[in-house]
């Protein structure tokens, strides 16, 4: 083969080279087109999934926080009902109280009348029944008396003292008491021990045990016992002393439809 024939293959041979060269060039230009596209999908389906983790998280916290709220608001619901119910019932005791405020000056019109009343009837009472604590009784009315036409003392507060009062003069018709003091008799006074049988008969007997007297509410005088009284009345007062022991005695008392 001639020179010039190798020279021409060999040329063609370059030729052949270059052009293959050139056509991998230009394939390999849309080829990394294609893998930075993918590079930006991969890029952007990461961002894509993180704003939808993000999201769903925040959705997540929200519905939490519904919860929450819904159960705050269920709470709190009745907690008002409980309360709305409460002021009802206040309401109601309100209501009535007002009606009995309303009512008191109706209540005092009717009351104020019977204390008066009773205070008078009291002491009537206590100047007709037998003479003993005369003077501490008389002074107990009186007092009551001074009280009703004072504006310092409620009326709740004086009409407790009039049922005080009222209660003590009960107590007197079941007791046995002794107390020493002075007994008139023709101008003259004379120290003796007083002796009641509650409100059934009042004895005085002189402190020398020699003479002895029984109450007479009808004439309101001192009658003299008889000397066979003496020991009998004696011994009653040193039982109501706490001075004997109990014992039976013997004494005369007023007739029932004249004993007061």
């Amino acid at each position: 083969m001639s020179k010039v024939s190798n020279r021409t293959k060999i040329a063609t041979a370059l030729v052949g080279a270059l052009a293959l060269a050139g056509s991998n060039f230009v394939v390999a230009g849309p080829l990394a087109d294609v893998q930075k596209a993918d590079s930006s999908l991969h890029a952007a389906s990461a961002a894509s999934q993180q704003k939808v983790d993000k999201y769903f998280d925040q959705a997540q916290d929200m519905l939490f926080e519904y919860g929450s709220v819904a159960d705050e608001r269920e709470s709190l619901k009745s907690y008002n009902d409980y309360v709305a119910g409460l002021v009802a019932d206040q309401q109601k005791t309100l209501d009535s109280i007002q009606t009995d405020i309303n009512g008191v000056d109706k209540l005092r019109q009717g009351v104020v009348p019977l204390m008066f009343k009773m205070v008078e009837a009291l002491d009537q009472f206590v100047n007709l029944d037998l003479p003993f604590n005369s003077e501490v009784r008389k002074e107990r009315v009186e007092n009551l008396k001074s009280i009703l036409n004072t504006a310092e003392v409620t009326l709740a507060e004086k009409y407790r003292l009039i049922l005080d009062a009222y209660s003590i003069e009960r107590e007197y018709g079941s007791f046995v008491a002794v107390h020493t003091g002075k007994l008139s008799l023709d101008g003259k006074e004379v120290l003796v021990d007083f002796f009641n049988l509650g409100r059934v008969a009042l004895y005085a007997q002189s402190l020398d045990q020699k003479t002895a007297w029984m109450y007479d509410a009808d004439a309101k005088t001192w009658n003299k016992l008889e000397d066979s009284y003496l020991r009998d009345i004696t011994k009653g007062i040193r039982i109501a002393r706490k001075q004997g022991a109990l014992d039976l005695f013997a004494l005369p008392i007023p007739a029932a439809e004249t004993a007061q």
